[in-house]
């Protein structure tokens, strides 16, 4: 692959075995330590995007894979870690500081999955990933007033710096929802970097373009997404990317 294409960081949320999905966040445990294999079998590490971006940085990012997972539900740590440990693997999860405990209230049509508590949250960054913020409760950045939207991306690296001893680097926008006020935002509450979801008009280390795993997402899909990181996606069939990323 070309060692210069943008970051490749495949995004993740809830693990676990379920069957009501409208939203298709879910990826059931044995997915995912098959997906966390072919990672393996391609020579691919996955850490944390801060990690993920220093190194690449310094030119060590050859053979490294960002894994995030967004939201912060409490299956990330009951499930995810041991599988990701298992593999070999590290990875950022997205949490909500401002819903410690709570549920994805959110999501209107799925079912309600817990969220990480403060210890939750905690035992994940002993375990060696990285914690990054999703604002405080899942709002759309581009539709807050200038109040919420600083408060969101603020006080949020301000609560998680308290409760785990760490100031966080990454944030992640909530429904991959950014726009020029957002990035403003972000940057200056003191973030490094900052991920969405597709490919837009702003880029760079404040709008990191992620790639989506689902639950259908074999060793052949996933092999798929990987070329269509590496090359323009204008390249591919539209059709075939709208399908992937279904």
């Amino acid at each position: 692959m070309p060692p210069e294409t943008a970051p490749w960081v495949l995004m993740y949320h809830s693990v676990a075995d379920c069957r009501d999905d409208p939203y298709l966040v879910t990826v059931s445990p044995r997915r995912l330590a098959e997906q966390l294999a072919w990672l393996r079998r391609c020579g691919l590490t996955g850490v944390g995007v801060g990690e993920l971006l220093r190194a690449r940085a310094e030119g060590r990012g050859r053979g490294l894979v960002g894994l995030t997972f967004d939201d912060g539900y409490a299956d990330f740590l009951t499930t995810a870690v041991p599988l990701l440990l298992q593999h070999g693997h590290r990875a950022t999860v997205f949490v909500l500081p401002g819903r410690l405990g709570g549920t994805n209230a959110w999501d209107a049509d799925g079912p309600r999955k817990p969220l990480l508590t403060a210890e939750g949250i905690r035992q994940a960054g002993s375990a060696g990933m990285e914690i990054g913020s999703h604002g405080l409760a899942h709002t759309d950045l581009t539709a807050a007033d200038d109040v919420r939207l600083a408060a969101e991306a603020s006080d949020s690296r301000t609560l998680l710096a308290e409760l785990t001893g760490h100031v966080p680097e990454g944030f992640c926008y909530p429904y991959g929802a950014v726009d020029a006020r957002a990035v403003h935002a972000v940057r200056s509450a003191g973030y490094t970097y900052a991920c969405g979801v597709a490919p837009g008009a702003l880029a760079g280390d404040f709008a990191l373009a992620r790639t989506y795993v689902g639950d259908r997402d074999s060793a052949a899909r996933l092999r798929v997404k990987r070329m269509l990181h590496a090359f323009p996606a204008a390249r591919a069939p539209l059709s075939l990317v709208r399908d992937l990323h279904a």
